[in-house]
């Protein structure tokens, strides 16, 4: 073999060997990118899933209620006056303070009531004397007139003097019990559990009897006012429930009931004025203060809630999405009360179905969805 042919053999064979490595790498490229757009087309269908939370519907009683605004009152507010005329020696009491029932507030002069205590005394024990001698007297003229030494016309005399001392006696002592109840009214006390609200007397003032010293209220006994329209009169009754809820205590509500509604309308603005006692310690209540009042005026039972979310507007109408086995499916729905968060649906939904919360205005019909947690915190 000359050496051209040698060379051209050589040359063919490196030609074949580049040939096939070529081809080897192409085919094996070509798998790579196959098996890349599988799992390209993988991850898109993935994040096409929609990610939600569902809820479960079930049937709850709903309360139908009215919300107005009130007014609060109390109940006793009694203002303290002097039941005695003298000078004010002492303050106690003061804007503002609470006071316990019978707690001292004030006190007025009371020696001149001291004086006459003493004088009611000393004339009691003056005819008790007296008294006690005619006693012994009746008795001896009694036994006299028994014997035949004096004449009855003595122990008549004796016996009336007697019964004279006994009534003069009766009214020392009554005397002496209106002196001691002055001596008490001399010391001011509250009437009730309460507040001062007005402080009107200061030390060394003189009072007659009559004069205003103290307004207190009561802290425990209120009434609140509810306005209602006159068109609610055929809706609004005494027993109804309500539930109230001061703006200085969010979150602190008091359960309670309409007491009474005035016969009348106001003529100030048309109102019908339903009443609700209660009784609270809480300082959010304040008489002249406001109150927001929630009154229930039916229970509708078995009412169908979802949350407002899952109540979604699409061109067949009002519709929500039923989960199962990890796809979407809308059902048209009609729907009724709305409140506190929560849509009544009418119809198109039966109780314990899956049905979408968070997320379901992204969802169209048999979208696929990624289901996070449900409104109880599981899975579903």
């Amino acid at each position: 073999m000359t050496t051209a042919t040698r060379r051209f053999a050589l040359f063919s064979l490196l030609a074949v060997l580049l040939g096939a490595a070529i081809a080897a790498y192409l085919f094996s490229g070509d798998g790579r990118a196959k098996e890349s757009r599988k799992g390209a087309a993988g991850k898109a269908s993935a994040a096409r899933a929609v990610l939600i939370s569902t809820v479960v519907a079930q049937p709850q009683t709903l309360e139908i209620y009215e919300e107005v605004v009130g007014s609060l009152e109390n109940v006793m507010d009694p203002k303290v006056a002097a039941e005695v005329a003298g000078r004010v020696t002492r303050v106690l009491g003061f804007t503002g303070k609470k006071v316990k029932q019978g707690e001292l507030l004030a006190e007025i002069d009371a020696v001149d009531f001291e004086i006459q205590s003493r004088g009611d005394t000393a004339e009691i024990k003056r005819l008790q004397a007296l008294l006690a001698n005619q006693e012994r007297v009746v008795e001896r003229q009694q036994t006299l007139v028994g014997q035949g030494f004096i004449s009855q016309n003595a122990l008549d005399e004796a016996l009336a003097q007697r019964a004279v001392l006994r009534e003069q006696l009766s009214a020392a002592r009554a005397r002496a019990e209106s002196t001691g109840r002055s001596l008490g009214k001399t010391r001011v006390v509250a009437p009730i559990e309460g507040e001062i609200e007005t402080q009107v007397v200061a030390s060394g003032d003189y009072v007659k009897v009559g004069d205003p010293l103290f307004t207190l209220v009561g802290r425990q006994r209120m009434r609140a006012h509810l306005l209602f329209p006159e068109n609610a009169a055929n809706r609004i009754r005494p027993g109804l429930k309500v539930r109230l809820e001061s703006p200085a205590a969010p979150g602190r509500p008091i359960e309670s009931a309409i007491d009474e509604i005035k016969p009348t309308v106001n003529a100030g603005n048309r109102a019908l004025d339903a009443i609700v006692r209660f009784e609270t310690d809480d300082g959010a209540y304040r008489g002249g203060g406001s109150v927001n009042a929630r009154v229930v005026i039916e229970l509708k039972k078995d009412a169908l809630m979802v949350p407002e979310q899952s109540v979604v507007l699409r061109p067949a109408g009002k519709v929500v999405y039923v989960i199962s086995g990890g796809r979407a499916a809308q059902r048209v729905v009609e729907t009724g009360l709305r409140q506190d968060g929560l849509h009544e649906v009418l119809k198109g939904l039966a109780p314990d179905e899956v049905i979408a919360a968070d997320g379901a205005g992204f969802l169209s019909d048999g979208a696929a969805v990624t289901v996070a947690t449900s409104k109880k915190g599981t899975a579903q």
